[in-house]
């Protein structure tokens, strides 16, 4: 049975930092490339970040380019996106998905298999 769980989310103020966990189970995480999603209340679920299975590519969508950081640890079957320079903006639920479709992420239909999702919300 694959299992995603993501962590780390929180309250933040604006110009913080949070750093989110995804700790993936019963696959074989180093095959799959892993994303971020997140989702407003009342909107879309929206793409983050991507990384493929080995970590050498990695690609963000434009509201969070320069800001957030995802990576992986193949050995630890985990991934993170690092959040800095939070925005109010960037609050959300968050979560993290993996796909076993080679090369980048951008979609959430490609993906196989989600996590619950952690809340994030950035508020003074």
């Amino acid at each position: 049975q694959v299992q995603l769980v993501e962590s780390g989310g929180g309250l933040v103020q604006p110009g913080g930092s949070l750093r989110l966990s995804c700790a993936a189970s019963g696959l074989t995480f180093s095959r799959y490339t892993m994303g971020w999603f997140r989702q407003a209340p009342g909107q879309e679920r929206e793409f983050v970040a991507t990384i493929t299975w080995g970590g050498g590519s990695t690609s963000y969508a434009d509201s969070v380019k320069g800001r957030f950081t995802i990576s992986r640890d193949n050995a630890k079957n985990t991934d993170y996106l690092q959040m800095n320079s939070l925005k109010p903006e960037d609050t959300a639920v968050y979560y993290c998905a993996a796909t076993k479709d080679y090369g980048l992420g951008y979609n959430f239909y490609q993906y196989d298999y989600w996590g619950q999702g952690t809340q994030v919300t950035v508020s003074s």
